[in-house]
Parts: structure tokens; sequence; C-alpha cells
């Protein structure tokens, strides 16, 4: 048995997030990106296989380089050609973009070491075609604000402010190695939030996209979002910003692992 490790793209839009699920809460079929894959995979394995992520993303959350691995009893294929194998049994709007051997030991989700998400923010009047990867927000925001108010995102925190309700971590501690805002150079119409951790809460990610903004635009200072940082109190966080902006952007597996 050979651990294969994917790396995964796709555009959440129509996926139930990541998860796999049985059924909805109506008793129908649900399509998650893990199902997809793990269907796929079945085709070719002609045998059920589990497939494990580096994460779960929320319904509508996107990624640019997911990763996933599971144990493969073919030895005939060669690690890398699972790329087109499985593509041929995916539909578009996921792809395999990578894939190699790991050792028997890897796992996507535990030697994981920090996960970094981007959200995509539109100032202006995006066009049809980004509707589905932006948030129209139709203000330019202070960048240097911004910045300030995410520079308080850094090292071990509590971050239970910014998880959603229902969020069943053990803990709401999180190691934040950086976080800050910057200009799209392909687009200057469009701003970045770019923030790494060892792991996200439920929501968590939305949630201070939505906050930041929120409080740029209301002229909090930024001294304000560390209060609300401090204060643990979910109450006091902004609106939670809309998944159509957010993307997994890289998964690393290098560096120190912390909890969680």
């Amino acid at each position: 048995m050979r651990n294969i490790l994917l790396t995964v793209s796709y555009d959440g839009t129509d996926f139930c997030g990541w998860q796999r699920q049985d059924k909805s809460d109506l008793g129908k079929p649900v399509r998650t990106v893990q199902g997809e894959i793990e269907a796929a995979l079945e085709k070719l394995h002609k045998q059920p296989v589990k497939l494990t992520g580096s994460g779960r993303t929320d319904s509508g959350v996107h990624a640019f380089a997911q990763t996933a691995n599971f144990f493969s009893p073919i030895d005939s294929i060669p690690a890398e050609r699972y790329v087109p194998a499985l593509n041929a049994f995916l539909p578009d709007d996921i792809r395999i973009v990578g894939s190699k051997e790991v050792d028997e030991d890897f796992s996507s989700r535990f030697s994981a070491t920090s996960r970094t998400y981007r959200y995509f923010i539109h100032t202006g009047n995006p066009f049809a075609s980004e509707m589905r990867y932006v948030w129209p927000i139709h203000h330019k925001p202070d960048l240097e604000k911004l910045n300030k108010m995410a520079g308080y995102l850094r090292g071990e925190l509590d971050c239970a402010t910014f998880a959603a309700a229902g969020d069943a971590s053990l803990s709401t501690f999180r190691y934040i190695e950086d976080a800050h805002f910057y200009a799209d150079p392909k687009n200057p119409e469009v701003i970045v939030f770019e923030i790494t951790a060892n792991a996200f809460l439920w929501k968590m990610v939305r949630s201070l996209t939505g906050s930041l903004i929120f409080f740029e635009k209301s002229r909090r200072e930024p001294e304000y979002f560390k209060e609300v940082l401090d204060s643990h109190d979910r109450s006091k966080a902004g609106p939670t910003a809309p998944p159509t902006g957010l993307f997994l952007y890289s998964v690393s597996f290098e560096g120190e692992r912390r909890h969680v």
C-alpha cells in the first residue's frame, strides 16, 4: 500500500464544503469535494478508498492548493500519474494539480504545520465572471489602518471572538504566524487579506475579514480591534464576510507543528 499525497484545486461555489456528508438535513445527498474525489478514487481502484484532507473548507469556499492523502492498493500506477488518472473521472470544478508518494506515517491533517488563506476583496464593480471569487464592498478602505489592525494577529491567541456559533473545537487558541492586507498586483481594484496559522476555527477567516473591513469603514481605531480580540466575546465581532472571496491558498508541512 502506497501513501499518495494529492494537491487539489477547486471552485467551491457548488459544493457543500470539503467534508463528505452522507445526507443533508432534508435527507437528500449533498455534493462535497471529498465525496467527489473519493468517488473518482473508487472508480480507479474498483473499491472504496478513504481520503484525508488537511482541513475542511466551508460551503462556497475555494482552494488553490488543498492537500489530501490516501492509501492506494495499486502499485502499477506511478505516483505522478494520479493527476491525469483522477482528473479523467472528476468534474471540471475539481482539478488534481499534483500527486506524489509520501511516507507511510504521513497525514495531510496531522503532519500539516500551517495553512494559508487568501481573501479577495473587490473595491469597485467586478465583472460577472469575477463574482464567484471576490467580495464586492464598493469602497476603498485604508490599507494602512487595516494592516495596523491585522498587526495584532500575531502569535498564540485566543480567537474565541471570531469563532462561529457551534464551533466544536476543544480549544479556541490558535497560533497565527502572519496576517496582512495588500493590493492585488493583477487588479488595482482588488485587495487581498492573507493569513497563515497552524489551524483555524470554524468560519474564523471570514469573521476576521468581515470584522476588519467593518471596523475600518466605521472609522474605528486599530486599538479597538485589539479590544474586540481580547474580549473573547463573539457578539463584539463585525459581520461575517461571504464565502465567495475565500481561498485555501497553501498548506505547509515544514517547520514546527503546534497544537491542534
